[in-house]
Protein backbone atom coordinates (compact mmCIF):
# COMPACT_ATOMS: atom_id res chain seq x y z
CA UNK A 1 0.00 0.00 0.00
CA UNK A 2 2.90 2.35 1.07
CA UNK A 3 4.48 1.75 -2.33
CA UNK A 4 1.27 1.98 -4.19
CA UNK A 5 1.04 5.32 -2.95
CA UNK A 6 4.29 6.34 -3.27
CA UNK A 7 3.49 5.97 -7.13
CA UNK A 8 0.42 7.91 -7.18
CA UNK A 9 2.74 10.85 -5.57
CA UNK A 10 5.46 10.75 -8.05
CA UNK A 11 3.21 10.33 -10.85
CA UNK A 12 1.16 13.64 -9.90
CA UNK A 13 4.21 15.45 -9.32
CA UNK A 14 5.58 14.36 -12.43
CA UNK A 15 3.23 15.42 -14.51
CA UNK A 16 3.02 18.43 -12.95
CA UNK A 17 6.53 19.07 -13.63
CA UNK A 18 6.05 18.32 -17.21
CA UNK A 19 3.25 20.29 -17.35
CA UNK A 20 5.04 23.26 -15.83
CA UNK A 21 8.18 22.40 -18.12
CA UNK A 22 5.87 22.71 -21.44
CA UNK A 23 4.17 26.00 -20.81
CA UNK A 24 7.20 27.38 -19.92
CA UNK A 25 9.22 26.20 -23.26
CA UNK A 26 6.15 27.40 -24.73
CA UNK A 27 4.81 30.35 -23.43
CA UNK A 28 5.16 33.55 -25.56
CA UNK A 29 5.23 36.20 -22.63
CA UNK A 30 7.59 38.43 -24.42
CA UNK A 31 9.00 39.50 -21.40
CA UNK A 32 13.11 39.65 -21.55
CA UNK A 33 14.98 37.57 -19.82
CA UNK A 34 17.39 39.78 -17.46
CA UNK A 35 19.06 38.68 -14.26
CA UNK A 36 16.03 40.31 -12.18
CA UNK A 37 13.28 38.29 -13.42
CA UNK A 38 12.31 35.49 -11.23
CA UNK A 39 10.61 32.19 -11.70
CA UNK A 40 6.54 32.84 -11.31
CA UNK A 41 3.90 29.67 -10.70
CA UNK A 42 1.04 29.86 -12.22
CA UNK A 43 -1.25 26.98 -11.11
CA UNK A 44 -3.51 26.07 -14.36
CA UNK A 45 -5.83 24.18 -12.72
CA UNK A 46 -7.11 21.85 -9.72
CA UNK A 47 -9.26 19.35 -10.17
CA UNK A 48 -11.07 16.16 -9.17
CA UNK A 49 -13.68 16.32 -12.27
CA UNK A 50 -12.92 15.93 -16.22
CA UNK A 51 -14.16 19.08 -18.33
CA UNK A 52 -18.01 17.43 -18.23
CA UNK A 53 -17.86 17.53 -14.48
CA UNK A 54 -17.73 13.99 -13.79
CA UNK A 55 -15.58 12.58 -10.97
CA UNK A 56 -11.86 11.06 -12.12
CA UNK A 57 -11.73 7.66 -11.17
CA UNK A 58 -9.27 6.09 -8.40
CA UNK A 59 -5.85 5.60 -9.52
CA UNK A 60 -4.67 2.53 -10.64
CA UNK A 61 -3.04 -0.06 -8.86
CA UNK A 62 0.74 -0.83 -9.62
CA UNK A 63 3.57 0.60 -11.20
CA UNK A 64 2.78 3.70 -13.38
CA UNK A 65 4.04 4.95 -16.80
CA UNK A 66 4.02 8.65 -17.29
CA UNK A 67 3.11 9.88 -21.23
CA UNK A 68 3.90 13.23 -22.86
CA UNK A 69 2.12 13.47 -26.00
CA UNK A 70 1.95 16.48 -28.44
CA UNK A 71 -0.63 16.57 -30.75
CA UNK A 72 -1.17 18.99 -33.66
CA UNK A 73 -4.87 19.83 -34.73
CA UNK A 74 -5.06 21.52 -38.34
CA UNK A 75 -7.38 23.85 -39.25
CA UNK A 76 -10.92 22.14 -39.71
CA UNK A 77 -9.69 18.84 -38.59
CA UNK A 78 -12.04 16.32 -36.57
CA UNK A 79 -10.17 13.55 -34.17
CA UNK A 80 -12.51 9.93 -34.33
CA UNK A 81 -14.52 8.94 -31.55
CA UNK A 82 -12.57 7.89 -28.98
CA UNK A 83 -12.16 7.11 -25.31
CA UNK A 84 -9.63 7.31 -22.96
CA UNK A 85 -9.40 3.93 -20.12
CA UNK A 86 -6.61 6.47 -17.85
CA UNK A 87 -6.48 9.71 -16.82
CA UNK A 88 -4.84 12.44 -18.53
CA UNK A 89 -5.04 16.13 -18.94
CA UNK A 90 -3.18 18.61 -21.08
CA UNK A 91 -2.92 22.56 -22.06
CA UNK A 92 -3.79 23.77 -25.21
CA UNK A 93 -0.79 25.85 -26.67
CA UNK A 94 -1.96 27.28 -29.28
CA UNK A 95 -5.38 28.00 -31.30
CA UNK A 96 -8.69 26.45 -30.55
CA UNK A 97 -9.96 22.93 -30.16
CA UNK A 98 -13.44 22.00 -29.65
CA UNK A 99 -14.42 18.70 -27.45
CA UNK A 100 -17.66 17.12 -27.99
CA UNK A 101 -19.50 14.11 -25.89
CA UNK A 102 -21.17 11.68 -27.18
CA UNK A 103 -23.99 12.86 -25.03
CA UNK A 104 -23.94 16.31 -27.04
CA UNK A 105 -21.94 18.40 -24.35
CA UNK A 106 -19.51 20.69 -25.67
CA UNK A 107 -16.00 22.22 -24.35
CA UNK A 108 -14.17 24.56 -26.27
CA UNK A 109 -10.72 25.10 -25.15
CA UNK A 110 -8.74 28.14 -25.91
CA UNK A 111 -4.69 28.52 -26.02
CA UNK A 112 -3.07 28.53 -22.74
CA UNK A 113 -6.48 27.13 -21.21
CA UNK A 114 -5.98 24.03 -19.55
CA UNK A 115 -8.31 20.84 -19.99
CA UNK A 116 -8.79 17.53 -17.63
CA UNK A 117 -10.36 14.88 -20.74
CA UNK A 118 -13.12 12.51 -19.76
CA UNK A 119 -12.48 9.41 -18.81
CA UNK A 120 -14.07 6.26 -20.33
CA UNK A 121 -16.44 7.99 -21.97
CA UNK A 122 -17.21 8.41 -25.77
CA UNK A 123 -15.84 12.07 -27.20
CA UNK A 124 -14.22 13.47 -30.22
CA UNK A 125 -12.30 16.58 -30.68
CA UNK A 126 -11.87 18.99 -33.67
CA UNK A 127 -10.29 22.06 -34.69
CA UNK A 128 -13.11 24.90 -35.87
CA UNK A 129 -10.85 27.92 -36.19
CA UNK A 130 -8.59 28.82 -38.38
CA UNK A 131 -4.83 28.00 -37.55
CA UNK A 132 -3.29 24.57 -36.31
CA UNK A 133 -4.52 23.88 -32.38
CA UNK A 134 -1.19 22.64 -30.80
CA UNK A 135 -1.97 20.50 -27.76
CA UNK A 136 -0.18 19.10 -24.68
CA UNK A 137 -1.52 16.11 -23.09
CA UNK A 138 0.03 13.90 -20.04
CA UNK A 139 -1.37 10.82 -19.14
CA UNK A 140 -1.16 8.62 -16.05
CA UNK A 141 -0.98 5.45 -17.60
CA UNK A 142 0.79 1.89 -16.79
CA UNK A 143 2.67 -0.26 -19.44
CA UNK A 144 0.82 -1.98 -22.48
CA UNK A 145 -2.62 0.07 -21.76
CA UNK A 146 -3.88 2.23 -24.67
CA UNK A 147 -3.74 6.16 -24.40
CA UNK A 148 -7.05 5.88 -26.13
CA UNK A 149 -9.36 3.78 -27.59
CA UNK A 150 -10.89 4.52 -31.15
CA UNK A 151 -14.56 4.13 -32.12
CA UNK A 152 -14.69 3.93 -35.95
CA UNK A 153 -18.16 2.31 -35.91
CA UNK A 154 -19.29 5.68 -34.65
CA UNK A 155 -19.59 8.15 -37.86
CA UNK A 156 -18.10 11.79 -37.25
CA UNK A 157 -21.05 14.57 -39.05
Amino acid sequence: MKQTKFWIFTAIISCGILAGVAFAAYSKSGAAETEEAQVQHIELIRTSQSWDGVELPDYLQGRPELVAVKYEFPAGKKLGWHHHPVMNYGVLMQGELTIIGQDGKTKVVHAGEPVVEMVNTIHHGENRGNETAVLYMFYLSQEGMPLAVQHPEIPLE
